[in-house]
């Protein structure tokens, strides 16, 4: 028996959706000569960085080692990253960084020059961006169903569509925060990373 395949969203079919969602035949590539598909286009990409700027599971990364340049001592910051701290930066107030001019900056020594560190480096917990065909599922359908609604609002004299559309929008983020939830393996104890607990389980004792 064949086995069932699905197209992986693009950035393409998003925009398809979105004219689809205005009433607006799809088209076969994205010409930015088009004006309309231009701002579409750019409404996708922004729905895109702001969703991701919020910081969930899929794009979050902690531990991630960090060594300074061993001629200029700075550390490069990649265009990818939206959101950094130090690991732990709770408890080891040692430093507080942000990106400066595309580099690693410390506002306690008021300096991008980590000399100081030793050869293991720093430790940065960040936010990354990704393409929109690297995402979940859930969250390429939020993000399409956002720039849905922002389109309509600004291109469509309909309120009724926007409403409809800002519904539609609520129910992808809830699924998006179903799956946050249950990617996660989030938990109110702060138990740290790499380590197993058993919590108690009502229904053993009914097997006794």
């Amino acid at each position: 028996m064949a086995s069932t395949t699905t197209d992986t969203e693009t950035e393409l079919s998003a925009v398809n959706a979105v004219l689809g969602a205005i009433g607006q035949s799809p088209v076969t590539s994205l010409v930015f000569d088009n004006p309309e598909i231009s701002f579409i286009y750019n409404l996708l990409r922004d729905a895109n960085v702001d969703v991701q700027n919020e910081g969930w599971h899929f794009n979050t990364e902690r531990h991630i080692k960090y060594t300074p340049d061993s001629t200029t001592n700075k550390i490069q910051i990649g265009n990818d990253i939206l959101k950094m701290d130090v690991t732990d930066g709770w408890t080891k107030r040692n430093y507080d960084v942000v990106k400066r001019n595309g580099y690693l900056y410390d506002k306690y020594d008021h300096t991008d020059d980590w000399s100081e560190l030793s050869a293991d480096g720093i430790d940065l917990d960040v936010v990354r961006l990704f393409s929109f065909e690297d995402l979940p599922s859930v969250f390429q359908r939020y993000i399409t169903y956002r720039t849905s609604r922002m389109a309509a609002t600004q291109l469509v004299a309909n309120p009724q569509l926007v409403q409809l559309l800002a519904q539609q929008e609520q129910l992808s983020r809830a699924a998006c925060m179903e799956y946050e939830c249950n990617q996660g393996n989030h938990s109110m104890f702060g138990l740290p990373e790499d380590s197993t607990y058993n919590s108690y389980q009502p229904w053993r004792t009914l097997g006794r």
